[in-house]
């Protein structure tokens, strides 16, 4: 799986405990549990992330045990896997996730995105932000951190999903799992390592675009 080129980065964890962790700080796009871990329950941890508007992954389950089909589709799974897995399958799965991600239809709510403000949350204020001052937005240890042309920098605990669903797709662009960018603040796009690529900003602040998001990043600003 770290080898696919539709994943930035994996990480794991052995129970509940520290998979509520890894959601605070990696806030993850795509989850994939086992029915027994190591301090309870998949099936019942899922049920938990269905209720968690703000962090709330896709589900895919992996296990050897085929009776909690069914229950999977109470907790919106995305898939269910049965041990041994294949390669085939897993990178089956993968391609199903990344289209949802990548579907405009996923994330857009027409009224919210056409607003020329952003609604954000810091402790028990909502700032109001122009969307056409915003530089970029950062996913980083389970907060947002919201770059802006004048502002102080801006951290919310709200996720990058969450702020993603009021910004215009036509304006701003995910071009890595923690980062989403104005594209009218975008000045440069160059090749960088490992078949990334990197973007420059008006304030020189440089940005990687990771393996997945290059071919919809290049069509996006028009590069052939």
């Amino acid at each position: 799986m770290r080898n696919n080129p539709l994943v930035d980065s994996v990480s794991e964890a052995e129970g509940v405990t520290e998979a509520k962790q890894k959601l605070m700080t990696d806030q993850p796009d795509l989850m994939f549990l086992d029915i027994r871990l190591d301090d309870g329950n998949g099936m019942t941890f899922a049920k938990f992330l269905k209720k968690e508007e703000k962090l709330r992954p896709y589900i895919v389950f992996a296990t050897a045990y085929d009776q909690y089909a069914l229950d999977a589709f109470d907790v919106n799974a995305t898939d269910y896997i049965l041990k041994p897995f294949e390669k085939d399958r897993i990178d089956e799965t993968l391609k199903q996730v990344d289209r949802i991600l990548k579907k405009p239809e996923a994330l857009v709510n027409s009224d919210m995105c056409k607003n020329p403000r952003l609604s954000v949350t810091v402790d028990e204020r909502t700032i109001i932000i122009k969307k056409s001052d915003i530089l970029y937005l950062e996913a980083q240890n389970g907060n947002v951190l919201i770059y802006t042309k004048n502002l102080p920098l801006i951290t919310s605990k709200q996720t990058l999903i969450n702020l993603e669903k009021q910004l215009d797709p036509e304006q701003f662009l995910r071009v890595h799992r923690s980062f989403l960018v104005n594209l009218d603040m975008i000045l440069e796009f160059q090749p960088s390592f490992n078949h990334t690529y990197e973007l420059t900003l008006i304030n020189g602040t440089k940005i990687t675009v990771s393996r997945s998001y290059v071919a919809k990043t290049k069509k996006v600003l028009g590069i052939g």
